[in-house]
């Protein structure tokens, strides 16, 4: 045995010789019909760059570095735990019959029959990105999105050094999908706040930098261009526009900042398009001077507090503003207006077709929305409005918005969208061209349009005995201020009858 062994180690070592010796004459045989074995040269240059474009390069390749060792310090990591529950599986071995027939196996008998089907808390853990805003004696300040941090248990910050924190919810917003959180640090002097930048500034082709955590990757950057502004949050239910990029965001990156070649803050990073979930080049970052406010608001109040004008708002086809008398007119419509509300109480009405505020043009529906959600409580703000084809200036005291007034139905008038009899339309509600009016849909539960048993398909025909064949003709007789109860004709299947009479308080 011991000489099998031996023989065996002499003849590999044999080989191993050979084999040296074999790799060893390649470096210098040259096989006929083949190139010669080429190894990495590192005494010359790799490419000649002219040196004017090298120096371009170079200190683009500088600025990125700076620009990052400069934000990086300010960026976090937020760790979360979010404590959630499901519903007992029906199919379980946890009680009944497994009880019944086999007995508990901890000898406790039966078990109460009323935990059954309980409902079991368990706990999801999640992390995003975040960045340091301010700082206030030991006291540091996190911004991130709500939907990072916004019902967290447990939050961990991590700072860029390696230092971790127990975090603390400050305030929480799910209309922006924004958050503040904060943390203790001894010696938080030495905590770098970023610089906030002034994102109206910002343009489409401007260079930009992504940072943060993504899929767990710390202080990663990830470098684009600004691909649009202004781009609608509608489709997340946010009332935000954003900042599109194609600087690479993935999940991880929500929370932490978009930021531009000053080394300022432009950005939140909040969501991305995309049919994979990774990065596909679209990627969409809260501006920062939408939420510059909002630091504000959740350090004094853990909350923000919005403007509430009292109308609701909804998008309108070229069609409809046709048949409304504001064809290629840019602005938003309120299609309804909150009783005792501070727009009802400043004149405007359910049909007025809002076009500025404050001076400022209206251009949709959703900038109306922001700038009326900005507005302080308390103060008036000016509207012009087009009413019956004329421009009507109104005063209008804001109030602050609360989910409680906001959702009241019973105060909407007049609680449902009225909509222009189109071809389409007619031929869905099977009616001829004989039949004159408006047709009723969206009607809202405990809304006056619902006390007046008024329903969906409904053509309304007439307004206090008045006959209206269009939409333009519909608003002007809803004018609240001239009218203190209003009625309804409203035709369906064939029949025509009168409402009751709805006062208006």
């Amino acid at each position: 045995m011991k000489k099998i062994t031996k023989g065996l180690l002499a003849g590999t070592a044999a080989c191993a010789l050979a084999f040296a010796a074999l790799s060893l004459s390649c470096t210098r045989v040259q096989v006929q019909g083949s190139a010669a074995t080429a190894f990495a040269d590192t005494s010359k240059p790799a490419v000649t760059i002219p040196a004017d474009s090298l120096k371009v390069i170079e200190a683009l390749q500088s600025s990125f570095r700076s620009i990052s060792s400069g934000v990086l310090p300010s960026v976090v990591e937020i760790d979360v735990t979010e404590k959630k529950e499901a519903p007992a599986n029906p199919f379980s071995f946890d009680g009944w019959p497994f009880d019944f027939f086999f007995g508990n196996p901890n000898g406790e008998g039966e078990r109460d029959p009323e935990s059954r089907g309980r409902k079991r808390e368990y706990e999801q853990k999640g992390l995003g990105s975040g960045v340091i805003v301010r700082r206030t004696g030991d006291t540091v300040y996190v911004l991130t999105n709500n939907h990072v941090a916004g019902k967290a248990t447990n939050i961990t910050v991590k700072l860029n050094d390696g230092q971790e924190f127990e975090g603390k919810l400050v305030g929480a917003d799910a209309r922006q999908d924004i958050a503040l959180v904060s943390f203790d640090a001894k010696n938080a002097e030495n905590v770098v706040v970023a610089t906030l930048g002034d994102s109206d500034k910002v343009q489409t082709g401007d260079i930009c930098l992504a940072m943060g955590a993504p899929l767990g990757y710390r202080q990663s950057v990830t470098q684009g261009i600004v691909s649009a502004t202004g781009r609608s949050g509608d489709q997340i239910g946010n009332m935000n526009d954003f900042i599109q990029t194609d600087a690479a965001i993935n999940q991880g990156n929500s929370g932490g900042p978009l930021v531009n070649i000053y080394g300022e803050v432009i950005g939140i990073n909040t969501w991305i398009a995309s049919g994979s979930g990774g990065s596909v080049g679209l990627g969409f970052a809260l501006p920062i001077n939408s939420v510059k406010k909002a630091i504000d608001d959740f350090i004094s109040k853990g909350k923000i507090t919005y403007g509430w004008l009292g109308i609701s708002l909804v998008d309108v086809t070229d069609e409809y503003k046709k048949e409304l008398g504001v064809k290629g007119q840019k602005g938003a419509f309120a299609s309804q207006v909150f009783i005792n509300s501070p727009a009802a109480k400043g004149g405007m009405q359910a049909g007025d077709y809002i076009i500025q505020i404050n001076g400022k043009n209206v251009n949709s529906q959703s900038e109306l929305i922001r700038e009326v959600a900005y507005l302080p409580a308390d103060k008036n703000a000016e509207f012009v409005v087009l009413r019956g084809g004329s421009k009507i200036t109104l005063t209008v005291k804001i109030e602050e918005r609360t989910e409680a007034v906001s959702n009241d139905n019973a105060k909407l008038w007049p609680g449902f969208i009225a909509s222009p009899l189109t071809k389409k339309l007619r031929e869905s509600l099977k009616l001829d061209d004989k039949v004159k009016g408006v047709a009723v849909t969206n009607v809202l539960e405990k809304s006056p349009a619902a006390a007046l048993r008024i329903q969906n398909g409904d053509v309304i025909t007439a307004v206090n005995d008045k006959k209206v064949t269009n939409l333009k003709e519909f608003y002007e007789a809803l004018d609240l201020s001239r009218n203190k109860e209003i009625w309804f004709d409203v035709y369906n299947d064939g029949h025509t009858i009168s409402t009751g009479r709805y006062k208006l308080n």
